[in-house]
Formats: structure tokens, sequence, C-alpha cells
């Protein structure tokens, strides 16, 4: 008996050309970092030694990361306070997702070291991916992939406000 080969969904994702295309800035954690135009940079929430942003170019709606304001390709080369406080957004950013866009479950990680995935290998950052019923993998792109329908300023709109509903933004802020 012969099987059919299986289909492949079509994906529309204009916003990914923008990553293959966009020139690469192996600065753009650092800059996010110091900016005071956290809107333009979708830094979401700052405290003293990380902060919290939307990934640009994320393959699902809400795909947060948790980077140190310190350059740093490891863990180790982090503080205790900088250790503690990356590990303690990633629980802030838990409790958003599942407020805004009604996150079931989550992955959590570190791609460190460029063979295991880092595109910016010199700056870490903690990847807080939102999932849902439905997912079955890490790369909901490749299996059943959501359509993201909400644009990247409206969602963070959403998330800035949500904090202070929350009760999460009150924390002290970064350099």
């Amino acid at each position: 008996m012969e099987q059919e080969p299986s289909q492949i969904q079509t994906l529309w994702a204009p916003w990914r050309a923008e990553y293959f295309n966009a020139p690469r800035n192996p600065d753009f954690l650092r800059e996010a970092g110091q900016t005071a135009d956290d809107p333009a940079h979708l830094v979401v929430l700052r405290r003293r030694y990380c902060f919290l942003m939307l990934n640009r170019y994320p393959y699902t709606a809400g795909h947060l990361m948790a980077v140190p304001y310190q350059k740093a390709g490891n863990l180790e080369a982090l503080s205790e306070g900088e250790q503690l406080e990356l590990w303690g957004l990633a629980i802030v950013a838990q409790k958003l997702l599942r407020k805004t866009v009604a996150a079931q479950g989550f992955n959590v990680g570190l791609n460190l070291g460029a063979c295991a995935g880092a595109g910016f290998s010199d700056h870490l950052h903690l990847h807080i991916v939102p999932r849902r019923e439905g997912d079955h993998n890490f790369m909901p792109v490749l299996a059943g992939a959501q359509v993201l329908s909400e644009g990247l300023e409206e969602l963070y709109r959403r998330m800035v406000a949500a904090l202070a509903e929350l009760d999460l933004a009150g924390a002290p802020k970064g350099p």
C-alpha cells in the first residue's frame, strides 16, 4: 500500500523576511539594555540586572527574552544576583504570557554557544516561548503553526498594561 506524501501547510510570516534580510546587529541586546526608548526596542520590563523584551522575529505570539545587561556568553560569567534575576524574569514572563496571550505551557531555555544555536553567542538571553494545546514540538512553525494575528506594537502595549494589572512592574529598574 502506497502512502500519500504529507502535506506542508503554507506559512505566511512576512516579518521573518525582515530577519533574514536585515543586516545583523550583534549589539542589539546591549542597545536594548541601554536605550531610553523601551517601546522602540520592545523592552517590556526592566529590573536591576536584567530586562525582559519581546522577540522581534517570533515564531509564536508573545515570544519573550530575559536578557542580562552584562554582555556574557555563559551563565558562570553572571553574578549570583544576575542569575537569580534572569530566572525570576522567566517566572514574570510566564505570568504575563498567561494573561496576554492565553499561554497554556512554555518552553524556557538558553542557546549557549554557536554550536547550540545561539545567534549571538557572546550575549546570552533566556527564551520564554508560550505554547498552546495543539503545539506538538518546540518548532510550531513546522507542525500546525499558528498565525500571528497581532502586531508586535499592539502586543507590546497589552503586555505593558498587564504588568501593572498583575502588579509585576514594581521592582527596581536597570542602569
